[in-house]
C-alpha cells in the first residue's frame, strides 16, 4: 500500500508536508514585519500545529526562518533542524537542539525520513531540499533561482511525486533589478525537468508594503502564469493551485 504523502501550505514557502505519519514543516513564517508582508492569510499558529517530526529550512532569510516566532509559540526546540550551516548558527542561538548541517548534496535522517540538500542560489547562501520517506519523494525548492544542477535530480532521486517551487522571479529594485528567484517560465522549465507526479506552486503572494513594492522588490504575484507554463512545457504534470490552509494528497 502506497504511503500517503500530502501537503498543506501553510503560507509563502511554509508547508507542512505528511509522509503518513511524519511531518515536516518547511521554512517557517509566521509573523509580518515591515517590508515583509505574505500577502495572503497565514494558515497556522505555531500553537496550531501539532507535532512536527523535522524543521527544513533553505536559508536565513527572515520570511523562511522565522525562529522567533517557534520559539515564542513553544515549539519544541529538541525537533531536528535541518538546513545550511548558515541557518545552523542561528539556530543553536535560538536554544535549538538537535541541529543538522546540510549542504548540497549531503543528507541525514529522521527516522523514515531522508533529507537530502540539493544546489540552490538567491541573494545569500540557500539550499533546496528532496525529502523521501515511505517511497515517497518530494523537491522543495526554497525561494531559489533555477540552477543547472537541478537537472541531475530525476538521475539521482527518480520519480519525484511533488515539486514544490517558487514562481515570483522576485528582483531587488536596488541591485540594478538583480533576480533572485525563479520566475514563472524558469519554475515550469525545471518542472518539465524533474517530471513530478503534481507540482505546487508557492513563494508568490509575498509583497513589500506599498512604500517597498515600487523602490525595494518586484514581482510577479500570479501563479496562473506557472500553471500556464507548466501545460505547455509538461501537459502531463498535475499543476496544483493551493490556498493557505489547504490539504493537497499526492496520488
Amino acid at each position: 500500500m502506497t504511503t500517503t504523502l500530502s501537503a498543506t501550505r501553510i503560507g509563502h514557502a511554509c508547508q507542512l508536508i505528511e509522509f503518513g505519519d511524519t511531518r515536516v514543516l518547511t521554512d517557517p513564517w509566521f509573523t509580518q514585519q515591515a517590508t515583509y508582508y505574505p500577502g495572503e492569510p497565514i494558515a497556522a499558529s505555531v500553537e496550531t500545529l501539532g507535532r512536527i517530526d523535522a524543521v527544513v529550512i533553505s536559508h536565513e532569510h527572515y520570511d523562511h526562518c522565522d525562529l522567533d516566532a517557534l520559539v515564542s509559540g513553544g515549539f519544541d526546540l529538541g525537533t531536528p533542524l535541518i538546513g545550511p550551516g548558515t541557518v545552523a548558527g542561528i539556530a543553536r542561538d535560538k536554544g535549538f537542539r538537535d541541529v543538522r548541517v546540510v549542504e548540497a548534496w549531503e543528507s541525514t535522517t529522521v527516522g523514515e525520513l531522508t533529507v537530502t540538500a540539493t544546489p540552490g542560489r538567491h541573494g545569500v547562501h540557500e539550499v533546496t531540499f528532496v525529502l523521501r520517506a515511505d517511497g515517497r519523494t518530494v523537491f522543495f525548492g526554497g525561494d531559489s533561482l533555477r540552477v543547472p544542477e537541478l537537472d541531475r535530480i530525476p538521475e539521482r532521486f527518480g520519480q519525484i511525486d511533488l515539486a514544490i517551487l517558487p514562481t515570483n522571479g522576485l528582483c531587488v529594485r536596488q541591485m540594478n533589478h538583480e533576480q533572485v528567484v525563479m520566475n514563472a517560465e524558469q519554475a515550469a522549465a525545471l518542472t518539465a525537468v524533474l517530471r513530478p507526479v503534481m507540482a505546487v506552486p508557492h513563494h508568490y503572494a509575498f509583497h513589500s508594503g506599498q512604500l517597498g513594492d515600487r523602490m525595494l522588490t518586484a514581482a510577479d504575484r500570479d501563479p496562473r502564469h506557472y500553471a500556464d507554463e507548466v501545460a505547455r512545457l509538461a501537459p502531463s504534470v498535475d499543476v496544483r493551485l493551493v490556498l493557505p490552509g489547504t490539504r493537497v494528497v499526492v496520488p
